[in-house]
């Protein structure tokens, strides 16, 4: 700097001429975008909320040469932290992932055997194939209770019915964005020993007693999906209070290798001398082996790419204001479908629970004049997109159809969520515009079949 001025080096000009030109189409596409127009503009359950800064965070990520994990990464981590109050995130490439390895890291033998093959874990029938998969693919016996009609999550009071011998954890969706009675269930799992697994997927940003979710269990996991409530196009988190657990969650990452630093000093520094390469000692292996090639746990490859996490670290500071446009957007439906409350069971959240909600969910009810096929046949031929509630009662599902469970009760609420349930969007980019369009469709379909 001179006399005030910053001098660029020819790097830095080349990318701020980039930058601008991002800039400037930006606000054309921005200024040109079609307006909304009734039937003709498809109202979307979900969809990516950005901007030009979103796109200059990534290309810099990709001008700077590293795609692999790194320090965009190590960033993205640590504010995400920050904003749970979580001891330690890991970055992977998808929430489903994310539910992989927070399992598979509980069953392994680094971790004290918490978990063995053929034990129990009890969890919701009503869920996503990914939240259940991790159970029966880490050879778990998933142990169904129903769920609550207005809630889509199980009931803490019901926990007691499904213990047995051989239970020895919980995995527990927040379904919808809608917090489950987490004091509750922390006790039950206290009292019987028993890990939790918080799929918090659907609900970053929701909160039970003043506290995120995700951060109660022994792990919690997110998805960065463009239709949750921050997006890394894909893209997802575990978190964890344990710091035994963390190194674990690494390794399975990264192909269950040893090598469990956040960032590898070679990803920031190519000359960089490791002087823990050829100083890993094991039972098996010579003892020059190159730690970078020591496996201690049955991993995979789930990690992310540097312009994700850049892209993640803009979404972070508009976070904030996401969840306070699905909370408007809520609350705007939620007033309006109150007066069809005769014909639609309607989302309801626990006392103490402050929901970033994900959608907007409706139960029709088995005495109205019109099924679910009708109203959403309706909605759709007006571009409105609807969505089923994910597999509804999973055992009905054909993939799972000789997958061994057992299962508590009758299902009686899960069949109905199957049969009659289904969600419109709240997502930030609803206008009054959209919300209005999607009330008066609604009536419109109301007054017909009513």
């Amino acid at each position: 700097m001179e006399n005030g001025t910053v001098h660029l080096s020819a790097d830095e000009v080349l990318k701020q001429k980039i930058w601008d030109d991002i800039r400037e189409y930006w606000k054309y596409y921005r200024d040109t975008k079609e307006n909304f127009t009734e039937g003709r503009t498809k109202v979307q359950y979900a969809g990516a909320e950005y901007d030009e800064k979103e796109i200059i965070a990534m290309l810099n990520a990709i001008l700077d040469g590293w795609f692999g994990v790194g320090k965009f990464c190590r960033r993205f981590e640590n504010q995400f932290s920050r904003f749970l109050g979580a001891h330690e995130s890991i970055l992977v490439n998808s929430g489903s992932s994310a539910n992989l390895i927070a399992v598979s890291a509980l069953m392994s033998d680094q971790f004290q055997g918490q978990l063995s093959r053929g034990d129990e874990v009890i969890s919701p029938a009503v869920t996503f194939p990914t939240t259940f998969n991790p159970l029966i693919q880490n050879g778990l016996t998933p142990v169904l209770l129903d769920v609550n009609a207005h809630t889509y999550n199980l009931n803490a009071d019901d926990l007691e019915k499904a213990v047995s011998p051989r239970t020895r954890g919980i995995m527990i969706p927040h379904t919808l964005g809608n917090p489950n009675e987490m004091d509750a269930i922390m006790d039950f799992a206290e009292e019987h020993d028993l890990v939790v697994v918080e799929d918090s997927c659907d609900a970053l940003g929701s909160k039970y007693q003043g506290k995120y979710l995700g951060t109660f269990g022994d792990v919690g996991t997110f998805s960065f999906y463009v239709a949750h409530q921050m997006t890394l196009g894909e893209g997802g988190a575990v978190v964890t209070g344990d710091p035994e657990i963390e190194p674990i969650l690494r390794s399975i990452r990264d192909w269950g290798r040893a090598c469990v630093c956040p960032v590898c000093k070679v990803s920031l520094n190519p000359d960089y001398q490791c002087p823990l390469r050829f100083q890993f000692e094991t039972d098996t292996l010579p003892d020059d082996y190159d730690k970078r090639y020591v496996y201690l746990n049955v991993g995979y490859n789930l990690k992310p790419v540097e312009f994700q996490a850049a892209m993640g670290l803009e979404q972070l500071k508009k976070l904030p204001g996401f969840i306070a446009a699905r909370k408007n957007n809520f609350a705007q439906l939620l007033d309006f479908f109150e007066g069809y409350s005769d014909y639609f069971m309607l989302p309801e959240a626990l006392p103490g629970s402050d929901p970033a909600w994900f959608s907007f969910a409706l139960t029709v009810k088995d005495n109205a004049p019109f099924t679910r096929k009708d109203i959403v046949m309706w909605l759709e031929q007006h571009n409105i997109e609807t969505r089923l509630l994910f597999a509804g009662n999973i055992i009905r599902q054909p993939a799972y159809k000789h997958v061994h469970c057992r299962v508590v009760g009758e299902l009686e609420n899960s069949d109905r969520i199957m049969k009659n349930t289904f969600f419109i969007g709240v997502y930030p980019g609803l206008t009054e515009d959209h919300l209005t369009y999607i009330m008066d469709t609604v009536s419109a379909f109301m007054h017909k079949a009513t």
